[in-house]
């Protein structure tokens, strides 16, 4: 098949979170199984940065300078086009400065709000990306959109561009139902569409515009990352307003684990690590641990635990849990270490807590690509206290680098981490990990407690847990296999 990747952010030009290396590595998975992919993003000014730092050419594009409508206007755009590191696709990007050129992909960093125009900044994405091909004479089997920003790809293609791509199926990734591109209702006049698909049906939610609705009731087949993350948003809690669509969809709603680049993520060949390492011979964690202390400006003390967390410092994020516990968890042998950027009050309170705890508490409060691999070698445990988490990547990365995780039992974390149990001997199958109910203080203190009392026997159980974690395989070729089906489903649908 030949496949159409859209996205808002594609590893190594553009990231904020794990959607950026999901579309950065399924390409690859994909071509492995003979399939042809293409990707197509915005051309944001990290994408420039990012393309010059790697020595990767910008070139343009054989389609050249689009015009795309957005509203009442003629917009026009350049199409840039860059090589996939480590395969054969290429990547195709929207230049339009005026939308793009900042320092944020879709919030100011200045003060954390999304940027007023998103709407309009991905109306022309979306449009875009279709003019792109036309241009280029380009009609995939499958068109790939991921989150809200590309959700009005599939109602385009039922509805102002059928005629260019009558083959041309469609299928819509939610990555996280939080972020649903909600916009004012007379933005509908800047997509081009029919008024008459702004009803409680198809595009509107609650009076305002849904860009996420619209990939949900468009698409021919919808994913999301996780099995236990596809039940849940079919729920009140999880689902967030739009329960009873997902739950109308439920026979074309699949759940696929996230998979991992282990050429990106594996303690055996990193170059981020001070010492490599692997699972017939850990030796270089204790390299590893050391650096990150001395990274943190924490005491290099190789018997005491190092647990780290890396995430956006938001509410879904459990941070508030963390702020709650720290003072309990302070009076144990451990040493924490966080990595990421957010609100800015979770931002205060650990600054507050590298002050009061200093030789036990360091924060980086920003993101550090190589810091985070470093985090993830040198710590001995790795925290994940999600209140909802569709799939989550760093318990995967966490287990192979033989770091020991705890988390909460909610979407792809419960997906991929049993619960460690004491009739668990030295080599026993079963358990990776401490798991304990989501939202739930209490029991997250629990769980760390308990990992730490396992940490401290010094036994071959906790040794044995590290190694059963590294012997996990959620390598992408299973992953890209189940989406193979998915395409296959929504072209037999067309």
């Amino acid at each position: 098949m030949n496949i159409a990747m859209v996205t808002p952010e594609v590893v190594p030009f553009s990231k904020t979170g794990g959607l950026g290396d999901v579309v950065g590595a399924l390409p690859h998975a994909l071509e492995k199984l003979g399939h042809d992919v293409v990707v197509f993003s915005p051309l944001y000014s990290m994408v420039r940065s990012s393309a010059e730092q790697l020595g990767i050419a910008l070139e343009e594009s054989p389609a050249g300078t689009i015009s795309v409508q957005v509203g009442d206007f003629e917009v026009k755009g350049r199409v840039m086009q860059a090589s996939m590191p480590g395969t054969q696709a290429t990547a195709y990007f929207l230049e339009n400065d005026a939308y793009y050129d900042r320092p944020g992909l879709y919030v100011s960093p200045a003060d954390g709000t999304d940027y007023q125009d998103n709407s309009e900044r991905f109306i022309f994405f979306c449009r875009g990306v279709l003019e792109a091909c036309k241009a280029m004479g380009l009609v995939p089997d499958v068109f790939h959109c991921h989150d809200w920003q590309t959700g009005l790809i599939p109602v385009y293609l039922k509805h102002l561009y059928q005629d260019d791509f009558p083959r041309s199926a469609s299928v819509f990734t939610v990555h996280n139902v939080a972020y649903q591109g909600l916009f004012w209702h007379w933005d509908m006049k800047l997509t081009g569409l029919p008024w008459e698909l702004f009803n409680w049906r198809m595009l509107e939610y609650y009076g305002n515009l849904s860009f996420l609705k619209a990939g949900l009731v468009g698409a021919d087949k919808l994913t999301t990352v996780s099995k236990k993350y596809a039940e849940e948003i079919q729920t009140e809690k999880y689902g967030l307003g739009l329960e009873g669509v997902f739950r109308d969809r439920v026979d074309d709603l699949t759940g696929i684990v996230n998979g991992v680049d282990y050429t990106v993520w594996s303690p055996e060949s990193d170059p981020a690590l001070p010492a490599n390492y692997s699972a017939e011979d850990l030796s270089g964690k204790a390299a590893c641990k050391k650096a990150l202390q001395e990274a943190f400006n924490l005491p290099q003390e190789a018997d005491v635990p190092v647990m780290g967390m890396i995430g956006r410092l938001v509410n879904q994020k459990g941070l508030d849990l963390l702020t709650e516990a720290l003072p309990n968890l302070m009076d144990e042998p451990l040493q924490l270490v966080v990595l990421g950027t957010g609100e800015r009050l979770y931002h205060d309170l650990l600054e507050q807590a590298t002050g009061r705890y200093p030789d036990k508490v360091g924060a980086r409060l920003d993101f550090d690509e190589s810091l985070a691999h470093l985090i993830e070698a040198g710590s001995d445990l790795f925290l994940m206290p999600s209140r909802f988490e569709p799939c989550g990547l760093n318990q995967l990365y966490s287990m192979k680098y033989g770091t020991v995780v705890v988390v909460s039992e909610t979407g792809g974390l419960a997906d991929t981490v049993s619960d460690y149990g004491p009739e668990d001997g030295p080599g026993a199958q079963g358990s990776t990990g401490f798991v304990f109910p989501p939202d739930d203080v209490k029991g997250m203190t629990t769980a760390i407690k308990r990992a730490l009392r396992l940490y401290r026997e010094g036994s071959e159980k906790w040794r044995a847990l590290m190694l059963r974690g590294m012997s996990q395989d959620w390598s992408w070729e299973r992953s890209a296999r189940q989406y193979v089906e998915v395409y296959a489903g929504a072209r037999k649908s067309d």
